[in-house]
């Protein structure tokens, strides 16, 4: 019998305070600084999936504003084949390390971290793209 391998869904989560962006630092391999997010659990929509990690890993209640991007490289996730459908959010409150992220910090597009996990470092000047040039950044 063949043994089927599929994509494994996750989100991704780009919070917006007045500070900046929320970003955790991972304690569990691959380390780095990350987005917010994780894999979505059986029976939960990706809305929902959002809602739940960002308040797991940043203590942070949010509200979605939109969609903004999938992204699917197979090797986007060192450890398994993944398609991460990315939101953008909104909240408010001091962001408070939680579950797998052992630092927390708000960064503008000038004071990213240099070592970002999976392919956040893509993920972000699209949305920072994104954030001047409207949704022309994802044409073409």
């Amino acid at each position: 019998m063949k043994e089927y391998r599929n994509p494994l869904p996750t989100v991704d989560i780009i919070i917006e305070l007045k500070g900046g962006i929320v970003l955790i630092e991972r304690k569990n391999p691959p380390y780095g600084w990350a987005i917010p997010g994780g894999f979505v659990d059986y029976g939960e929509s990706l809305e929902e999936a959002a809602v739940r990690e960002a308040l797991e890993e940043t203590s942070l209640s949010v509200r979605l504003k939109t969609q903004l991007h999938a992204y699917s490289d197979p090797g986007r996730d060192p450890r398994f084949h993944t398609v991460s459908v990315v939101f953008v959010a909104e909240a408010d409150g001091v962001p408070e390390a939680k579950d797998d992220a052992k630092n927390i910090g708000a960064f503008t597009e000038e004071t990213l971290p240099g070592n970002l996990a999976f392919d956040h470092g893509k993920i972000l000047s699209d949305y920072f793209r994104w954030k001047k040039e409207g949704w022309k950044a994802f044409e073409g």
